[in-house]
């Protein structure tokens, strides 16, 4: 098999001046950094604004002082090491803290820190809870990348998934059919593995992370089609990213050749408030008037996409951003009591995120830890954590 190279030492890309490259090193050393020289090979070195560099490659402002480590809360919703229940259908296992790529946006760094430990070896405490709860038919596969692993650890768990009687639905999250697409069509094994478990009935979903369409090499769609053929149903996710997405034509670009291939647009995300995220920051105007506009210039596929955010409280769906009012409801909701409610919300012209939004704490309760074992990762030390700076 091909296998891309991998770097994970900054001072290895000589693409980037020496000076640049020690100062970036001390990003590396509190953000991990890694990368590959298939993905190296789509950025245009010579345009320092390069969409593609700017998601792998570090940033100065990765250190300012913005957002927390967890800004949704998901120590709130472990039920078990590895495994977290917050909606009432759907379990997620947290199988690999391995990415391929560690994009610079992630709203999971703190898993690339050596003092955290969210995804463990041992999935069998998560499948065990899967097991003794029925109202679980969706389990998502996250990390880190789950394609990362071995063949062999996948099927290991995909089977021991697939034998549970109520799990109708199991979605990996992955990066990898478009950072290492040779990973997906040169691994005979691994779409013999997808052909087994996604059956007419039951199928595999894989959730991809495609932020910009130049990502969509002819290599990435042979990984798409390879997939398809395998009888994985393909959709794609993605944050609306400052500089990287934040155009309307280039969304317009994504939507359409996602349509065209037959990957089903399923989110676009506001970024969430993330630590070491502040220099892919838009508003919530600035995002929801992008996304329109992408969409009024694509079919009726591409329209299907939803733009939400992904906050504490659930998925919260903006609708419509006007006149200094947001329009929202939620999408889903971790208590299910939310799913009629109507937001109209004041929205100052500086606000990115629902918390920014006066009024928005009367729509919900700060939850609880399921499992008091589970240790919050907001307080980590060695960065500045005293919230969002606009």
């Amino acid at each position: 098999m091909a296998n891309p190279r991998y770097i994970s030492d900054i001072n290895k890309i000589n693409n980037i001046p020496e000076k640049d490259r020690e100062n970036l090193k001390k990003i590396t050393q509190k953000f991990a950094f890694r990368v590959n020289d298939y993905y190296l090979g789509l950025i245009n070195w010579n345009d320092p604004n390069d969409p593609i560099r700017k998601l792998v490659i570090p940033n100065a402002n990765e250190i300012k002082e913005y957002g927390r480590w967890d800004s949704s809360d998901e120590d709130t919703n472990y039920v078990v090491p590895g495994c977290q229940h917050k909606y009432t259908t759907t379990a997620l296992l947290i199988v690999s803290e391995v990415c391929g790529a560690y994009c610079r946006y992630c709203f999971r760094k703190r898993l690339f820190r050596n003092d955290v430990n969210e995804a463990l070896p041992d999935v069998e405490p998560g499948i065990n809870y899967i097991k003794q709860h029925p109202e679980i038919n969706n389990v998502l596969l996250t990390g880190g990348d789950p394609l990362i692993l071995s063949t062999n650890r996948l099927r290991n768990i995909l089977e021991k998934l697939r034998s549970i009687e109520h799990v109708k639905i199991i979605r990996i999250g992955s990066k990898l059919p478009v950072f290492n697409p040779m990973r997906i069509y040169e691994d005979k094994n691994l779409l013999s593995l997808i052909s087994e478990i996604s059956t007419p009935d039951n199928r595999i979903y894989i959730v991809m992370h495609i932020n910009h369409p130049r990502e969509l090499t002819k290599e990435a769609m042979k990984a798409i089609y390879s997939l398809q053929n395998a009888g994985a149903i393909l959709v794609n996710q993605t944050p609306i990213l400052k500089g990287i997405n934040d155009n309307p034509e280039i969304l317009k670009d994504l939507l359409d050749k996602l349509s065209w291939s037959g990957v089903i647009p399923y989110y676009f995300f506001v970024n969430r408030p993330v630590a070491g995220n502040y220099n892919f920051v838009l508003t919530l105007k600035e995002v929801y008037s992008i996304v329109e506009k992408a969409k009024a210039q694509t079919s009726g596929l591409g329209k299907q996409v939803r733009l939400v955010m992904s906050h504490t409280s659930g998925k919260i769906e903006i609708l419509a951003i006007e006149k200094g009012k947001a329009f929202l409801k939620y999408h889903q909701s971790r208590d299910n009591n939310n799913y009629s409610e109507f937001m109209t919300l004041d929205c100052p012209d500086n606000a990115s995120w629902f918390d920014d939004l006066p009024g928005s704490n009367n729509f919900w309760t700060k939850p609880l830890k399921k499992n008091n074992n589970i240790v919050s990762v907001n307080n980590l030390p060695d960065f500045p954590t005293k919230g969002v700076i606009k």
